[in-house]
């Protein structure tokens, strides 16, 4: 478990980082622009991680292609990526129709389709650099080097467990006018207090392990994270686009099934991840199957 708890040394680092370091740095960054404080967080908890995943790969031997999952040449590794963006939207999209179907999510306003583009383009560019960098991360170094040591079936689960975490860290948010030296202690106090209340994020906590499941089990079937990223940045555009172009309806009968975190994941998108994933894996399956032969 050596390598295991590399990774997690490096995620609490992180996390410390944010506690130290946050409200200087936006203090600094003030000088220069308006960035809200929870943000300057996120991007200092990033650069520690980039930082840290560097050190962490060369001293675990991870520091080339194939282990961080990009041992495809180029132009196969766009054409997985490609393929796993289509996939991605294509998975997606009956699940948002769903919502709509069952009343609950609604649309907003009606848009131009100019602006819809710009939504779909806006989208999109932001789920390729988060899933780029989450993919790089968790299935690339981090499956790598839990995987070689204990096992695919280890890999997957802590894998996708730290990936649904992540997900509840730097929503806690400070005013400007209440920054203080201590802000940083308390943003990361806030980002966790969530945790404290576990029935309250469990549906959508489950739901993200279940993509992060997915998407680690499709990393060990291909061998790479190029499927893995293209399917993320599908997901994040099309989940990016509803929750611009419509908002929750509370009063729906079944709005148990989105969770309070983001209106969008939840029982129905847990349920939906299952029954989607079962065709996914036997199409790479056989793919596989194929490539073998």
């Amino acid at each position: 478990m050596r390598a295991l708890g590399y990774f997690a040394g490096l995620f609490a680092a992180a996390l410390g980082l944010v506690a130290v370091a946050t409200a200087p740095a936006w203090r600094l960054v003030s000088q220069f622009a308006h960035v809200p404080f929870h943000r300057v967080g996120n991007r200092l908890a990033m650069l520690g991680l980039a930082i840290g995943l560097y050190v962490v790969a060369r001293k675990l031997g991870l520091a080339n292609r194939q282990a961080m999952g990009f041992g495809l040449p180029r132009s196969q590794f766009l054409r997985e990526l490609g393929r796993g963006l289509v996939l991605g939207v294509l998975f997606m999209l009956p699940l948002a129709a769903l919502m709509l179907a069952l009343g609950l999510r609604e649309f907003a306003e009606v848009l131009t389709l100019g602006a819809v583009m710009k939504l779909v383009l806006t989208g999109l560019v932001s789920g390729l650099v988060v899933a780029f960098i989450e993919e790089s991360f968790l299935r690339g170094a981090m499956y790598s080097a839990v995987s070689r040591e204990s096992g695919t079936t280890v890999a997957v689960i802590s894998t996708s467990l730290l990936y649904a975490a992540i997900h509840f860290f730097a929503r806690y948010k400070i005013a400007d006018a209440d920054v203080t030296a201590f802000s940083g202690l308390e943003l990361l106090g806030g980002s966790l207090s969530e945790f404290a209340r576990p029935l309250e994020i469990a549906d959508a906590y489950l739901c993200l392990a279940a993509v992060g499941g997915l998407l680690a089990l499709l990393r060990a079937r291909t061998g790479s994270i190029a499927t893995g990223i293209g399917l993320h940045a599908g997901w994040v555009t099309v989940m990016l686009v509803v929750l611009r172009t419509t908002v929750v309806d509370p009063e729906a009968p079944k709005s148990i099934l989105l969770s309070q975190h983001d209106g969008f994941v939840g029982w129905l998108t847990l349920a939906w991840t299952i029954i989607a994933a079962v065709p996914l894996l036997a199409y790479y399956r056989r793919r596989q199957a194929r490539a073998a032969a």
